[in-house]
């Protein structure tokens, strides 16, 4: 049993901190923001490098910065957060111990060290080999060690997170029934990463055995498909991950409670089975892979997940829609949205994250899965400016939402700059939005993804693509500006609120509530027409109409390619 000693509760919100796992989560948020900092500036150097008006750097420091930024935002920063995450869901939310913190801090620790020597291998200039890393380019022997330190950090946190789930359920700290859903999506999101973590493991290991001379050759076709069950799994975490932050959102903000928890529980589930399989749209073309498994995965397994990330694009609105009409705001189809908190930062960044996420990440997602297209897309910067739109636009805005609330909660001050605040995620947002607009865009017209110099200058074999592509470039080096000024806003007021925001007496209430107050039952029919959440259904009709008209486009252009228009 736990020493009541070692726990603190939060007087704004009632939660319970076990200290151990309360100064795990500020250390994994701290180094996580330091990452996203890094890994920003950097992204901001690429964008103006691929502006061909601009064209910042020269080709060594391109590949080399590539290599970090693609490490920095979509590995270490996102990883470090969701283990702080998964602290939270576990510890905090179930009101439990934390389990073996001292394993919890060797965790920590490997992955501080592991990311920081592979960030020293690359900037040492010699591990300039992207974040794919494909054989036989080869890195340094410490970028590979890195990598597999971070790892093994990573994973003895996601053991640390299910022996707690295990504490809890044991001592009953939450009570007899199941985990809250929050915590069920926290527990997906683990799964998936051990998954990722050991696809990892098996590829990354013989790497650096090759590096140092012990294995004699690797061969290029496993690794890539080896690599992918780690490299797009790994995104799949992010996606568990920030949906979760979507309903704890909702419900700190709101009091919103899912639709229903079975169907939000079962796209969970779905996640799991299917979700990590999508990998296998980056090696359509590798001649090793079985056309049963390119079919089963594209035409089937691929839009099981899909159905599971519809599910809670239409449930976690739904649930906030459906809140805000038992409070009153029941006029029309859009009244609670209007009347939604868009002031609030944290609101405000996850509704953003949502629709990003969703209208802009998932359908080029899916559109770039289906295997006819995927011939004619994948290796364009169609890529990149698809996997901003789901990792930064859903991912990172998601979490920067929740920064906004924890910071007063775990860290006890106050946000500073508030004005500011309320600005960060719009400015944030845009940025991402264009920047992956227009990165989609130049890939259509097939601007290839990693490539330095699209005007090919003193290249032996000359291409000249479309002023359009120009134009669009240039249009994302705007974005990607926006985007690292709204990164840099949000970084400034998270780092000076925790050093020097004013702070809140840690057993003296706020003035502001920080959790939403029950949703009254109505006594009067919420909804049109019979229908609870008419609005939500609205949003996801336009939704739907947007994803055909899209998918379709892209069969004509993919007719035109092999000249059947």
């Amino acid at each position: 049993m736990a020493n009541s000693a070692e726990f603190r509760t939060c007087p704004d919100t009632g939660l319970l901190f076990h200290k151990p796992a309360e100064t795990l989560m500020k250390l994994n948020a701290v180094v996580a923001i330091v990452f996203l900092l890094l890994g920003g500036v950097l992204g901001l150097l690429m964008g103006l490098t691929r502006w061909p008006a601009v064209h910042l750097l020269p080709a060594d420091s391109f590949y080399m910065l590539l290599t970090a930024h693609g490490l920095s935002v979509l590995i270490f920063w996102i990883i470090f957060f969701e283990i702080a995450v998964l602290y939270f869901a576990s510890s905090t939310l179930l009101r439990s111990r934390l389990a073996t913190p001292r394993w919890a801090w060797l965790g920590f620790a490997l992955m501080v060290i592991g990311s920081v020597m592979t960030e020293v291998a690359i900037f040492q200039g010699r591990s300039s080999v992207m974040m794919t890393s494909y054989v036989p380019m080869a890195a340094e022997p410490h970028f590979y060690l890195g990598l597999i330190l971070f790892a093994v950090g990573a994973l003895i946190g996601c053991f640390v997170f299910l022996g707690t789930l295990v504490i809890a359920r044991a001592e009953r700290t939450y009570g007899d029934g199941s985990i809250p859903l929050v915590t069920f999506g926290a527990l997906t999101a683990c799964i998936i990463a051990i998954f990722t973590i050991a696809s990892g493991a098996i590829i990354l290991i013989p790497t650096f055995l090759w590096k140092v001379g012990y294995v004699n050759h690797i061969d290029p076709l496993m690794y890539r498909i080896i690599w992918w069950a780690m490299g797009h799994s790994s995104q799949q975490i992010n996606v568990a991950a920030h949906i979760a932050v979507w309903y704890a959102i909702a419900g700190v903000v709101f009091g919103a409670k899912p639709l229903s928890e079975k169907v939000s529980r079962m796209a969970f589930l779905l996640y799991i089975l299917f979700l990590q399989l999508a990998s296998a749209h980056h090696i359509l073309v590798d001649p090793g892979i079985s056309s049963e498994w390119k079919i089963f995965n594209t035409s089937y397994a691929m839009y099981l997940a899909v159905l599971a990330s519809m599910v809670h694009g239409l449930t976690v609105p739904g649930a906030i829609e459906a809140a805000q009409r038992k409070r009153g705001f029941n006029k029309g189809f859009f009244e609670w949205l209007r009347k939604a908190p868009w002031g609030n930062p944290t609101f405000a960044g996850m509704f953003l994250s949502l629709i990003i996420f969703g209208f802009l990440g998932g359908i080029s997602g899916v559109v770039m899965g289906t295997e006819q297209i995927n011939l004619i897309i994948h290796n364009t910067i169609y890529v990149p400016g698809h996997f901003h739109a789901t990792v930064v636009g859903g991912t990172t805005l998601a979490f920067m939402a929740l920064t906004y609330w924890l910071v007063p909660v775990l860290f006890r001050r106050e946000v500073v700059l508030p004005g500011l605040a309320k600005f960060q995620p719009y400015l944030f947002g845009l940025g991402t939005a264009g920047l992956s607009l227009f990165l989609m865009g130049a890939g259509t017209l097939g601007v290839p993804r990693r490539h330095w110099d699209i005007s090919f200058t003193n290249a032996l074999f000359n291409y000249q693509f479309p002023e359009t592509a120009y134009l669009l470039l240039g249009l994302a080096g705007m974005s990607a500006i926006l985007a690292a000024l709204g990164g840099g806003l949000f970084v400034l007021q998270i780092v000076a609120s925790v050093l020097f925001g004013k702070r809140k007496d840690p057993a003296v209430k706020g003035s502001t509530p920080l959790i939403a107050g029950p949703v009254p039952e109505s006594g009067q029919a919420i909804g049109i027409g019979g229908i609870t959440v008419p609005g939500t259904l609205v949003l996801a009709l336009v939704f739907l109409t947007s994803f055909i008209l899209y998918y379709f486009v892209n069969w004509k252009y993919l007719s035109q390619v092999w000249g059947l228009g």
